[in-house]
């Protein structure tokens, strides 16, 4: 009796060999080309920037804004408005904000992190001053200064352009310069290194 059910229970299980090769349901092959392949494939054809665009620091891309050097430690305050420069209306056409309204996005928004803006002469001081989720911003140097790309590649940390756009927004004149948010407002952290300054501290 006990052999015939394990015969009967034996024969109803698959074995090793025929449970790697079931198919449960309808089953079609894969019609998609593979996505790392693909990403290969069309890297291989990406020109080289280099010869396709010239020096790096000729790309119109990697110009940062200028700003002046901080002579003085000081602290200000900006409270960065935005004003609208079209109107702003629902999906059924009724008017929600017209144009020029003005409003500061911190009163809706925080800023997690601080944002450090120097020149690239001031770069150590902001790699070591800046912490881990802070955004390190480089103001436009001298014709020697290393661009953003390769001073983020010898430090291992990324490092970001200073934009036109951000610096009149934010209200920067001078670098070093340090920001973060205080409430609904911008705390602007000016910050003297230069050469005298460094004198009288050691």
């Amino acid at each position: 009796m006990l052999a015939a059910i394990a015969t009967t229970v034996s024969s109803l299980m698959p074995s090793a060999g025929m449970s790697a090769t079931s198919k449960i349901g309808r089953v079609w092959p894969i019609a998609e080309p593979d996505a790392l392949s693909e990403i290969e494939g069309r890297a291989a054809h990406v020109p080289d920037m280099k010869s396709a665009y010239g020096p790096r620091q000729n790309w119109s891309a990697m110009k940062a804004a200028t700003l002046g050097i901080a002579h003085a430690d000081r602290k200000r305050t900006v409270v960065p408005f935005y004003t609208l420069d079209q109107d702003i209306r629902l999906a059924d056409g009724k008017l929600l904000y017209a144009k020029g309204y003005s409003f500061n996005p911190l009163a809706y928004v925080s800023l997690p992190q601080r944002l450090i803006v120097v020149h690239p002469r001031d770069l150590a001081w902001a790699l070591r001053t800046a912490r881990p989720a802070d955004f390190i911003l480089l103001a436009a140097g001298t014709p020697g200064d290393g661009d953003a790309i390769t001073l983020g590649e010898r430090h291992g940390r990324a490092l970001f352009l200073l934009e036109e756009r951000v610096k009149v927004r934010l209200g920067l004149t001078v670098a070093p310069v340090i920001v973060a948010q205080a409430g609904q407002k911008l705390v602007l952290t000016e910050v003297d290194r230069s050469e005298s300054k460094r004198r009288t501290a050691r």
